[in-house]
């Protein structure tokens, strides 16, 4: 399932997202960083596609050609690592 970045609302798509196209619920653009399945926060530039040009704004459409839409599964498994992660830290460090 795709969502959006900014109003996680689900997105229905299924083409090719264009650089102009919103989200229909809130009005985000879609073709964004934050949306992509190479966008990556520890990544160089935040991205893991090592050819793709640095994109400052990772909430702007942008003309980046390797743009996939992530699936919403992918993100859900990184959300539960990180909360993982930091369970594990607080635990540590609990007086």
């Amino acid at each position: 399932m795709k969502r959006c970045h900014a109003c996680r609302g689900e997105i229905r798509i299924d083409r090719t997202v264009g650089r102009q196209e919103t989200c229909a619920r809130c009005g985000a653009d879609l073709h964004v960083c934050l949306n992509c399945s190479f966008y990556s926060p520890g990544a160089y530039n935040e991205c893991r596609e090592p050819q793709a040009e640095r994109v400052v704004d990772k909430k702007r459409s942008n003309f980046c050609d390797f743009f996939a839409f992530a699936d919403d599964a992918a993100h859900r498994g990184e959300a539960a690592k990180r909360e993982d992660a930091s369970n594990r830290l607080d635990a540590l460090f609990k007086k």
